[in-house]
């Protein structure tokens, strides 16, 4: 007799069944429908278009689970056996719907291989989830959350394995098959029963009861944590997508809080933790966690549009509290986008906390005060620092730096030295150490002096896009105006602003007459010099020394060679990596305008927790290429009482003493 599938062997009222299913699928499409709604409603401006590349590396990540294994193997391991387990299941499942209504092409040996196949998918499967339970109630991983009804969707899937199992075994026994040993799960089960009859008669009770628990699962799923798993290839593909610009002038007629690539990342969330794990907010015990404010958002969300969900009051306003996420908790977000490098799924929560800041602003809500201050400052005076703009080019008064909106410099370099490098008193060394650095190697350059705006990065982080567009359109009309088309900036965050921000709004030019520039951060602009030899530095200093990678320069930009190419030229440097560095690097606390608010006191505060970890490898000197990342680190080695252990210095300032040029500086 040739091995084959006898569908419904045994099942009566074969109908039913059907039926049910149909009511699944109804149920099904639904749950996906109430996603999809709040997807729909929050495309804005921007059609969806497919790339074959990026479907291509989607699908690639998807199956790998590449960033699930990055810093937890075995977390790669345990989802790697539920999700070949569960793929495997749905397959084979697929496979048997066809042989059984289309063409009948299950027989012999590659039934039996699928038999096979089917029983080792299933053992995956239920190892990876028992293997997951373990991880969150016994090793009790600290970023897992431990709830008992965590262990719902788990428990769930297992007992659809275990009747599978159970069904198959019972039919075994009843048939007792020569090719029995082939299903070896079901065929190790079939001494349950004593004999066939027996077996015969519980089959339809242990199949119904399988087919009732899965479609009962595939019912559930879009209304469960379970909907990742459609989710998360959608969120892998847009992950380049720029963030969605909405011009201040449509947003009137404008009543999503987020774009469609972040409805997408929220559904996407597995709560895995890894987020909460590298949040240096959470981590300084400060009232925000990544994992809180998405599953706030989502909801937020999902009331507003789900069909299924309670509708809120009309008057009620775009953004309400949650639990977990306080009115105040999202001006924590230092949005040093740590959590986007863990996450496997690639929720970007940086972007999607500056658009609620952005709905707080417009709809007039709860701002920091002392931020509020600052904007108005930057609108008033373009700078947050001080009411007067007088005094942006006091730095230079004694170094004859040109102005470029006086002297005519043809291919002149223009040094946009930043509103904190102008007038901070500690961060102007930056400024006059990387003049002396560029006069030092015959480089051509000039300032935008008193006239200097400011380049908008404030104003877009703490979600205030009016003044934001106002920044932007000083910033480009000036460079327009002075034929301006190279652009080396002091801070990471201008750099990142003019590079990428004003790239998503289409203002670094064209051909349709708009001014074209390009913009370098100074760490770019002296690894170049070194590489060339235009800066060759004599001067042996023997010093211990480690390097804090600022956020908007290394994650948010990807450059973390160049710092270290410059470093590690100088002589008799010995450069020693703090435990986290490069894409891991810890935050100091100052980013997301945390720099003009009122006092956010961690326990530690983030720039303490940086600074020891500097010392705990030995350093005697911190170099940063940061203006907000100096002013904070060299406050905690203060307050640390650190000031006879270890030195706080931009790279600028370190380049200068090795050069010998000390005397130029501050």
């Amino acid at each position: 007799m040739t091995a084959t599938r006898l569908t419904f062997w045994h099942i009566n009222h074969e109908w039913l069944f059907y039926l049910l299913a149909v009511a699944v699928i109804l149920i099904f499409s639904a749950g996906i429908y109430s996603h999809m709604i709040a997807w729909r409603k929050a495309v804005r401006l921007r059609p969806l278009q497919f790339h074959t590349r990026r479907f291509a590396h989607t699908v690639l990540e998807i199956l790998t689970g590449r960033r699930i294994f990055m810093g937890d193997p075995a977390a790669g391991l345990m989802h790697g056996c539920i999700l070949w387990g569960f793929i495997t299941l749905f397959i084979g499942t697929v496979l048997v719907a066809v042989d059984h209504w289309a063409i009948q092409f299950l027989k012999g040996r590659l039934y039996l291989i699928l038999e096979f196949v089917l029983d080792v998918a299933g053992l995956l499967l239920i190892v990876g989830l028992l293997w997951a339970l373990v991880r969150r109630y016994l090793q009790r991983v600290p970023r897992l959350e431990k709830g008992l009804t965590h262990a719902g969707i788990p428990l769930l899937l297992v007992i659809v394995a275990l009747t599978g199992y159970l069904t198959e075994g019972c039919r075994l026994a009843a048939q007792n098959p020569l090719w029995g040993p082939w299903s070896f799960m079901g065929w190790r089960l079939d001494f349950l029963w004593s004999d066939a009859r027996g077996a015969s008669t519980t089959y339809p009770f242990l199949w119904w009861l399988h087919a009732l628990i899965s479609l009962g699962t595939i019912a559930y799923l879009p209304y469960s944590r379970l909907f990742h798993i459609l989710a998360a290839p959608v969120s892998v593909y847009f992950q380049d997508d720029p963030p969605a610009i909405i011009p201040v002038e449509t947003r009137e007629t404008t009543e999503e809080v987020y774009s469609f690539r972040q409805a997408v990342f929220f559904d996407a969330c597995t709560r895995c933790g890894r987020c909460v794990a590298v949040c240096p907010a959470t981590g300084a015990g400060e009232p925000f966690s990544p994992r809180d404010y998405i599953l706030w958002a989502r909801d937020n969300l999902k009331e507003k549009y789900s069909p299924f969900r309670k509708k809120r009051n009309p008057e009620q306003k775009g953004i309400t509290p949650g639990e977990g996420v306080s009115s105040d908790s999202i001006w924590h977000c230092t949005t040093c986008r740590a959590c986007l490098e863990v996450c496997p799924v690639y929720v970007a929560v940086p972007e999607a906390v500056r658009q609620t800041r952005s709905k707080v602003v417009e709809e007039g809500g709860d701002v920091p005060g002392a931020l509020t201050q600052t904007l108005k400052k930057v609108y008033k005076y373009n700078n947050p620092w001080e009411a007067t703009k007088t005094k942006r080019s006091n730095w230079s008064k004694d170094l004859a730096v040109p102005d470029l909106t006086k002297d005519t410099l043809p291919d002149g370099l223009c040094y946009f030295v930043g509103c904190t490098t102008s007038m901070d008193t500690r961060a102007q060394s930056i400024a006059r150490s990387f003049s002396a650095i560029l006069k030092h190697a015959g480089i051509s350059f000039g300032t935008l002096g008193r006239g200097e705006p400011c380049c908008g990065d404030i104003a877009r982080r703490a979600g205030e896009d009016g003044l934001f567009e106002i920044n932007r359109e000083d910033c480009t009309a000036l460079f327009e105006e002075y034929g301006i088309s190279r652009v080396v900036t002091s801070s990471p965050h201008c750099f990142h602003t003019f590079r990428n921000t004003y790239a998503s709004y289409g203002a670094l030019g064209d051909d349709a007459g708009k001014v074209v520039f390009n913009t370098r951060h100074y760490t770019q602009l002296l690894a170049e010099l070194v590489a060339q030899r235009q800066l060759r530095f004599e001067r042996r200093l023997p010093v211990t020394v480690t390097f804090h990678d600022p956020c908007y320069l290394g994650r948010y930009n990807r450059i973390f060679d160049a710092p270290r190419n410059v470093i590690k030229a100088i002589p008799g440097i010995r450069l020693k990596e703090m435990p986290h560095h490069g894409p891991d690097s810890l935050c100091c606390g100052g980013g997301g305008d945390r720099m003009w608010q009122e006092e956010l006191d961690g326990d530690p505060k983030m720039s303490i927790i940086r600074i020891r970890e500097a010392v705990s490898v030995g350093a005697e000197l911190v170099i940063t290429a940061c203006p907000l990342c100096l002013i904070m680190l060299e406050d905690a080695r203060k307050s640390d009482d650190l000031e006879s252990k270890l030195r706080v210095m931009d790279l600028n300032e370190l380049v200068v003493e090795a050069l010998g040029l000390e005397q130029t500086s501050a």
